[in-house]
């Protein structure tokens, strides 16, 4: 499962991840040496009463009890491993089996606020890892020793898979292997042999000097987020260090790229881009892409795999204005190990600056030209310093929906498309004002706390601003809000939602000080009106697309410890039937247009491709036979282009390099294009940029044919006032 590192709050219903904001200066790493005998990091005699009361903390106040007995003290154990050495790359079995005399017993050295297990297992991973480290260094800078890339060995690189190392000499063998396959990607991303041989010595250098400069209170932390992290993902302790940056980015004001990052094994991966921010804007970093560079304007990439996440954060953070160069392994191109470098520009992050943006799409369905209108919201946003002060023109997503729907009404549309895809979430006010918008008079949705209390206060209070056909969007990195808002919907028979599977994100966290740092905590959780949870299943859609995103690897569910999906009571609410009856014919309507449309048909094949390539964690180390690998992947990619061109009529392409040359035309063609009303491109093809919200405005037709008499009036009396 993907280990994530500790990270930043933004409201009580939204992603815990880590974003990348503010400015801490040039972190141009440099190379250490480890000292000839490395003194063991002992544990501070402060942290036992600090170690109980994060422990009475968890057991008072988290929603999910824990009974405190053996079958955690297991659990803690293997969790602990799992977060020390996630990729099974330093210790040995026969570390496992000494470190089995605390399987049963880790529960009860807790209640005394015995952490010395803890500080006894780092330090033996600290040993062997700096002496793994430098037995690297060592080989590489050994001119005579010459790797051989034109063998016949293959490496499996996911610890999941693997066993502990059983001998030193199995993990000596590993570790060469390991060296050659970084050998082979640097080279097949054009470093000279003597160059990739330096950077690799940079890089055990960096991993070298994080592990000499680990501290008792790093040890500390790890192994408290170990215990904690058994009661639910979003649980965590921050050190006073760590509390001093989540106190600087509760403000979403400050510099940086405007990303969500976690640690997945050795590589800093985006969880999310952050709407509003930098990266979003320009549009070149996206979900899932994997860090593995950070260079400052045109200075040398900094390799950064196998590093801390703070510290890869120090490097990404900067004044507004700079540029920050990332070298990445873009998500679509994963499967091969392929690297591009993007170039961000830096500048302040709300998550207000992007609002809510509409475009007309039209649709032709047996000779009538149907026209949508489309509203993206990227996030539930809400200025709250604005609204404070009583500005009558403060922003917020509902006050903007609001407007667009005005805007939409003038345009005489037929229906609207919510595209709620990436929205991570947000405000749970404006979750509950937009859904206003668009049922009436009830109830939005159920909060249960720890004491088994359930509020049902979050309702709408006034009549719907907009009554006609309705479709809603959602994806995997759909969140929080967004589930809450879309579950809503769904329940009243209000809307048809499509898409894929959401996040699952259905608890809420409370941040508290202790003695010394503070204490995230799980402490209440989401239902929807139904009486489901949104918590570990999410929204599921009424006619499902594919998702773009890993289902194995994104999501709630994926998370180790995870709350599970549960039941209470519905609450009272007026349910619509209308739309549910004929879910089955659009559906049917929706799948034969798959098979049939040239551009859905293609994204489907890229999709299953990409799927196909992913499931094989076995590499060679022959670099001529991976070199062969990365040609066929664009010459398979190629094949379903020109596939999906001759179904459109259209000339097939001669070659790859022929594909490659006009798609980069074609992108400069496109950052010249003018924007329209509401931000859409005047000349986007939206049937093949999207053609998920193409089919989305195909089903709303269907639905719309279906169901919705032709003489009826779709935007009824606007309210004067949004809350």
């Amino acid at each position: 499962m993907p280990r994530i590192i500790a990270a930043f709050l933004l409201t009580a219903i939204c992603f815990t991840s880590f974003f990348v904001l503010a400015d801490f200066g040039d972190k141009s790493a440099t190379p250490a040496t480890p000292n000839a005998q490395i003194v063991p990091i002992a544990k501070q005699t402060e942290f036992t009463a600090l170690y109980r009361e994060i422990f009475d903390r968890l057991a008072s106040r988290h929603y999910r009890g824990q009974d405190i007995d053996d079958e955690l003290s297991k659990r803690y154990l293997t969790q602990y491993l799992d977060n020390l050495d996630p990729t099974k790359s330093y210790l040995l079995q026969s570390d496992i089996d000494e470190f089995m005399q605390w399987h049963t017993r880790l529960d009860d050295l807790a209640k005394r606020g015995d952490i010395s297990p803890g500080y006894v297992m780092f330090n033996r991973l600290r040993s062997r890892a700096i002496s793994q480290l430098t037995l690297n260094i060592a080989i590489l800078e050994d001119e005579n020793h010459e790797f051989d890339l034109a063998t016949n060995e293959t490496i499996v690189l996911d610890g999941d898979k693997r066993d502990w190392f059983s001998s030193p000499e199995q993990a000596q063998i590993f570790w060469h292997k390991r060296i050659k396959d970084a050998m082979i990607r640097l080279l097949l991303n054009d470093k000279q042999a003597d160059k990739s041989r330096e950077l690799l010595i940079k890089r055990y250098q960096n991993q070298l000097k994080q592990f000499t400069q680990r501290d008792s209170q790093d040890v500390f932390q790890l192994y408290v987020n170990a215990l904690a992290s058994l009661y639910d993902p979003h649980t965590s302790y921050y050190s006073p260090r760590t509390s001093e940056n989540f106190q600087i980015n509760m403000s979403l004001s400050l510099e940086g790229i405007g990303a969500e990052l976690r640690v997945e094994d050795e590589y800093t991966k985006v969880v999310r881009i952050i709407p509003g921010g930098p990266a979003d804007l320009q549009d070149i970093l996206k979900a899932e892409d994997k860090i593995v560079g950070v260079g400052q304007e045109q200075d040398e990439i900094v390799d950064v795999i196998g590093w801390r996440i703070d510290e890869v954060v120090d490097l990404i953070r900067g004044p507004k204005d700079s540029v920050v160069r990332l070298q990445i392994i873009p998500a679509k191109g994963e499967a091969i190990g392929s690297t591009t470098i993007v170039a961000i520009t830096r500048d302040k992050v709300k998550l207000e600056e992007k609002s809510a943006q509409s475009k007309i799409l039209e649709i032709e369905q047996e000779g009538k030209i149907y026209k949508l209108g489309v509203i993206e919201i990227p996030t539930f946003y809400m200025d709250f310093e604005a609204y404070r002060a009583r500005d009558p023109e403060y922003k917020s997503t509902t006050r903007d929906v609001f407007n667009l729907l005005r805007e939409l009404r003038a345009q005489r549309v037929d229906g609207i498309v919510l595209d709620l895809r990436n929205n991570g979430g947000g405000s749970l006010h404006e979750a509950t004002a937009l859904t206003d918008l668009f049922i009436g008079n009830g109830p939005v949705v159920q909060i249960k706390d720890s004491n088994q209390r359930v509020s049902r206060s979050q309702r709408a209070t006034m009549p719907a601003v907009y009554d006609g056909p309705l479709l809603v969007m959602i994806n995997r990195l759909s969140a929080s809000a967004s589930e809450i808002f879309a579950g809503a919907l769904q329940d009243y028979g209000r809307a048809l939602i499509v898409g894929s599977q959401s996040f699952g994100k259905g608890t809420v966290q409370d941040v508290s000080g202790l003695s010394s740092g503070q204490l995230k905590l799980t402490v209440s959780k989401f239902y929807r009106v139904s009486g489901d949870s949104t918590q570990h299943r999410g929204v599921i859609p009424d006619i499902e697309f594919p998702s773009t995103y890993d289902i194995e690897e994104v999501g709630e569910s994926q998370h180790d410890n995870a709350l599970p999906w549960d039941r209470i009571h519905a609450v009272p609410h007026n349910v619509s039937n209308h739309l549910k009856r004929h879910i089955g014919p659009l559906t049917d309507r929706h799948q034969q247009r798959s098979r049939d449309d040239p551009d859905y048909a293609h994204m489907l094949s890229q999709l299953k491709l990409n799927e196909e390539w992913a499931a094989n964690d076995t590499l060679s180390l022959n670099i001529e036979k991976r070199r062969a690998r990365t040609k066929l992947w664009d010459q398979e990619l190629l094949v379903l282009e020109n596939i999906r061109r001759m179904k459109k009529g259209l000339e097939a392409y001669e070659n790859v390099e022929v594909w490659k040359k006009s798609s980069a035309d074609s992108d400069d063609s496109d950052d010249q294009s003018q924007k329209g009303v509401g931000g859409s491109e005047l000349n986007e093809n939206i049937a093949e940029s999207d053609p998920m919200l193409q089919e989305a405005g195909n089903i709303l037709v269907d639905q719309i044919a279906l169901i919705t008499p032709s003489n009826k009036s779709h935007i009824v009396q606007l309210k004067n006032k949004v809350r």
